[in-house]
């Protein structure tokens, strides 16, 4: 076994990257604080081939040192916009058909383990604030909860690493699960 040099991985140009098929998917950041995070969510974002990012709130926006250290050059590929409010967001994307799912703890949530995402349809994955979650009024804007299932003591992941986790589930449900082996 070795390791592949870049030149083996078939990365595409960000200029091919903007024209290829995207999973039909919209991130939305309420109020991320984290530079840091926001960056490898646009990492995971370009990995795999989501539509867009919605920043919303206080979420730093591109250009931004800190979101560059770890976005690599993914702020470049990924599509983004910013609203001064997530709700504005939320709203848009409920009048463009898409559903919304906040990644949240809640009462009545569905585990992502057994969470099936109807196929055909647009959707919209919510990632709240580090230490407040997604607000209140998103979660009730939402069509459902997605709970990540935990075991330890502490039931809090990292907003990026929630995003890596949630990201990969949605698109081996949606696309490997769908008969489709790679773009």
């Amino acid at each position: 076994m070795r390791k592949l040099s870049n030149s083996e991985l078939n990365r595409i140009s960000v200029e091919e990257y903007k024209v290829v098929e995207k999973l039909p998917i919209v991130v939305v950041l309420d109020n991320v604080r984290s530079s840091n995070n926001i960056g490898s969510v646009f990492r995971t974002a370009d990995a795999f081939r989501i539509e867009c990012i919605h920043l919303c709130g206080i979420t730093s926006t591109p250009p931004n040192k800190d979101i560059q250290k770890t976005a690599l050059g993914s702020t470049s590929s990924v599509e983004w916009k910013y609203f001064d409010d997530t709700i504005k967001s939320i709203k848009q994307l409920k009048n463009e058909g898409y559903l919304i799912y906040s990644i949240e703890q809640v009462d009545e949530s569905c585990k992502l383990d057994t969470f099936i995402p109807e196929t055909g349809k647009k959707i919209a994955i919510v990632f709240g604030n580090e230490v407040k979650g997604v607000g209140d009024k998103i979660i009730e804007l939402s069509d459902n909860c997605i709970e990540i299932p935990q075991f330890g003591t502490k039931h809090s992941l990292n907003i990026s690493v929630s995003a890596g986790i949630v990201i990969w589930d949605f698109f081996k449900k949606l696309y490997l699960g769908g008969g489709k082996k790679h773009y």
